[in-house]
């Protein structure tokens, strides 16, 4: 099965946010490379907002390019077999953790915001990763910075979007 075929299994399995999800679905059928960064009419991107349930915490990276604090998460790329798998890739290479889970159930949330041209949007797919007990991250060479945040933290340092995943993910716990 294609990356392209597993995010339209996913998106039609996902039953929350229903306008959002045709959006997604729609970009895929008129874009047959709607999965890849070089898709300039936007493309589909796999995040995970790592959780320490024990610790009732949150990682996020500080984003070099955007400076702003936001879950792991980035392009799919083509040794990517499933938009979990892409989604589990970018949070251990960014949080530098071994051993996370995606929680059960599939996405958390799914996020569609604008991004500079060339491309114009990326229709992002966010999930939840737990953290093992003793997790130790490492900084990326994609960020400026790591930092756990308890979960009532979140809105003082990320926008809007990022609470919502915080939000959708807690309940999820």
């Amino acid at each position: 099965m294609s990356l392209h075929e597993d995010a339209v299994l996913v998106l039609k399995a996902y039953e929350a946010q229903p306008e959002l999800r045709q959006t997604y679905l729609d970009h895929l059928s008129a874009h047959p490379d709607g999965m890849w960064k070089a898709c300039e009419a936007g493309h589909l991107t796999a995040s995970a907002l790592v959780v320490d349930r024990e610790r009732g915490r949150v990682l996020l990276t500080l984003h070099k390019k955007l400076n702003m604090w936001l879950q792991m998460g980035g392009h799919c790329e083509l040794e990517d077999t499933s938009l979990t798998a892409a989604a589990l890739r970018e949070a251990r290479e960014e949080s530098g953790i071994a051993g996370l889970t995606l929680l059960a159930g599939g996405p958390v949330r799914l996020d569609r915001h604008a991004i500079p041209a060339p491309c114009h949007w990326h229709l992002d797919v966010q999930y939840a990763a737990l953290a093992p007990a003793g997790a130790v991250e490492a900084i990326s060479d994609e960020s400026l910075d790591l930092r756990w945040f308890d979960y009532d933290e979140v809105a003082k340092v990320a926008d809007e979007s990022v609470v919502r995943l915080v939000g959708a993910a807690r309940a999820r716990l």
